[in-house]
């Protein structure tokens, strides 16, 4: 590969074509499912479908296909299927993955930004999805072009993009059993829809934190009653919430409570995190809005004294449990409060769990903890929305290794980086499941400040273009290790379930 001609070719694709497109993508509310009962209804999906399928389809790629699979009941998917070229293997295959549902809107964007209101601003698209993951089927699409522009072989291709990974991508197992004979067997899965640490190098993504969590309701009375008068004798119900939450976690450190929620930290994934640490020093905590003085919850020794060492924070977030109220209800707002005492109050749980902590199992825990004896005899309910598994990187397969720094070296002259995330992805535990002789390069656009799923989001473009082009480069090297007989094989370890071997993940 001539990667200053890919880099050119890329960049100007992103400059003339793919930032416009994502300007309109951008413009439309194409919530979730979770989160837009009336998906169907609105039509949202159907026009961000629309809007990329249109774009591919005009796309100079000798036998490209694409179709829009529709199962009854279900989000649609677009699938892309690509043939080899220029010498490259039809018997093998590259799956790239990406998906189109966004986040709902979130409070708190600046007066001149929005998440439907596309802004251009200092190498910056803000708005909802453009990042997360808009760019993923513009950006895999440019990858294989930049490889046609010069004529240099690749294996067979599928681009596979959903609409459902943001209410975790319960349709999706669906679609790739429906869809198994058309993807083959990769022997390489490349996702762009994880983090990076910085714009100055490739990151790739070595584990992914499973969930679980739902809504929790604590209900005292049939109707809200007099403060004055029923204060002292009824018990509130949000401190008899407080109280069962403090059965999980611990309110002054932060930790989880129930150690089946924990996992033994890999050896490996230690020396990465404190890699991250020195490579990011204090970004790795000041990359987020903190107010005032609020500092970082570093772990407490015996004496309740802090830790400084920043690798115990990249551990946190992506090796240990850790709980988030996400949602409230039965509370008004302040400016309508009376002197009542509430019938109920509920919230909406997320806790976050190590890669290889089992997310049903997570989830039967969690409903031990907080529904066995209720306190005061109060009506407890837990109603689970999600238990999904993490997944854990196995060791790399040298040709992997060596494109990836290639790639990296190349399109950002620094060292490529490895480090786990603290969200999640269903659908690489489904992929590593359906497809164990999978290698994965999961990389992605959300670096610092870029705060998806939350106000004033953008896509870094200059970061999009420098990934595409990785992403060819790590495809064209994928066609000549498979000429060696490098991309095909790995063993299995029973015990753990987890993949080993040569040829493994990143």
């Amino acid at each position: 590969m001539d990667t200053r001609q890919a880099d050119r070719f890329v960049g100007a694709k992103w400059d003339d074509d793919i930032v416009p497109q994502l300007v309109e993508y951008i413009r439309i509310p194409n919530k979730s499912p979770m989160f837009d009962a009336d998906w169907v209804a609105n039509g949202h999906m159907e026009r961000a479908v629309e809007l990329m399928s249109d774009w591919a389809r005009a796309q100079a790629i000798a036998g490209m296909s694409l179709e829009v699979v529709r199962l009854e009941g279900r989000t649609p998917v677009i699938f892309i299927e690509i043939p080899a070229a220029n010498g490259g293997s039809d018997d093998d295959c590259v799956l790239l993955y990406g998906h189109l549902d966004k986040q709902p809107e979130m409070t708190g964007w600046d007066d001149d930004l929005g998440p439907w209101k596309p802004v251009l601003r200092d190498g910056k698209l803000y708005g909802r999805g453009g990042a997360d993951d808009g760019y993923a089927i513009y950006g895999s699409l440019t990858a294989i072009l930049a490889l046609h522009e010069q004529g240099l072989p690749h294996a067979r291709c599928v681009v596979l993009i959903e609409a459902c990974e943001e209410s975790g991508s319960y349709d999706l197992p669906a679609y790739v059993d429906h869809l198994a004979e058309r993807i083959g067997k990769p022997s390489l899965v490349v996702c762009l829809d994880s983090g990076c640490g910085n714009y100055d190098q490739l990151w790739c993504t070595t584990s992914l934190r499973g969930l679980t969590g739902g809504n929790l309701s604590v209900k005292v009375l049939d109707e809200g009653v007099h403060s004055g008068d029923a204060s002292g004798v009824v018990p509130s119900s949000f401190r008899l919430l407080r109280q069962l939450l403090s059965r999980i976690e611990d309110e002054r450190s932060g930790r989880i409570l129930l150690e089946g929620l924990h996992a033994e930290i890999p050896a490996e994934r230690l020396e990465q995190a404190r890699r991250v640490a020195d490579v990011l020093d204090v970004a790795v905590y000041d990359k987020f809005p903190m107010t005032g003085a609020l500092r970082p919850m570093f772990p407490q020794d015996a004496d309740e004294k802090p830790s400084e060492d920043l690798s115990e924070l990249v551990l946190n977030r992506t090796w240990r449990p850790a709980l988030s109220v996400t949602g409230i209800d039965g509370m008004p707002p302040l400016q309508s409060a009376g002197n009542v005492l509430r019938p109920h109050t509920a919230v909406k749980l997320s806790l976050r769990l190590p890669p290889t902590v089992d997310g049903k199992r997570a989830g039967e825990l969690l409903q031990q903890a907080l529904l066995a004896d209720p306190p005061n005899g109060a009506t407890v309910t837990l109603v689970l929305e999600k238990a999904a598994t993490g997944w854990n990187a196995p060791t790399m397969s040298p040709w992997l290794t060596r494109a990836i720094e290639d790639a990296s070296q190349a399109f950002f002259h620094k060292p490529a980086m490895y480090m786990g995330e603290g969200g999640s992805i269903p659908f690489m535990g489904m992929l590593g499941e359906k497809f164990p002789g999978a290698q994965f390069m999961i990389t992605g656009v959300l670096g610092p400040h870029s705060n998806a799923h939350g106000p004033n989001e953008f896509l870094h473009i200059e970061m999009g273009k420098r990934v595409t082009s990785c992403v060819a480069k790590v495809i064209a090297d994928h066609h000549h290790a498979g000429q060696r007989g490098e991309t095909r094989g790995i063993a299995v370890s029973a015990d753990s379930g987890t993949r080993h071997g040569d040829h493994g993940c990143c």
